[in-house]
């Protein structure tokens, strides 16, 4: 059996959560305002071109957040995860990868999809870090009766 110590700045990986959560909250604010605004009815997810002129810009803004939601489960699994063993690490590229996303979020709502591979390469790398951070922390508990 292995016993884990939180250090106090795991408060740190857990404030990035609560950020993360409000960041998707106002994503998913703007989605709504985004379907008054284009006229897309729910349960509608996306707007057809012969059916809304508007169609691409309602997308654009609903593939923002949909996409946000897709990386939401890998980017809490590694940010807990990594944080135990590394916690101002983690939550530094947990910040990262939260500003990354909302300015993904942004560009890709003006409704020209390449915008939104600008900060792309940021959130990635944060991404990166913390699996990084993850894999360190589960290579130190196997090994750790080995040192």
């Amino acid at each position: 059996m292995v016993s884990v110590e939180v250090h106090k700045e795991y408060g740190y990986v857990v404030l990035d959560l609560v950020l993360y959560a409000l960041l998707n909250t106002w994503m998913s604010i703007q989605v709504g305002n985004a379907r008054k605004k284009y006229k897309v009815p729910y349960p509608t997810l996306y707007a057809t071109e012969s059916d809304n002129k508007d169609a691409k810009l309602f997308n654009c803004v609903q593939r923002g957040h949909q996409n946000s939601i897709e990386y939401m489960p890998v980017f809490f699994v590694m940010l807990l995860v990594g944080g135990i063993q590394h916690p101002r690490i983690a939550a530094g590229l947990g910040a990262l990868y939260i500003i990354a996303r909302f300015f993904y979020f942004k560009l890709y709502s003006t409704g020209n999809p390449q915008n939104r591979l600008k900060p792309v390469g940021l959130s990635f790398l944060a991404l990166f870090g913390l699996i990084i951070c993850a894999a360190s922390f589960g290579v130190n508990l196997l090994i750790r009766d080995w040192l």
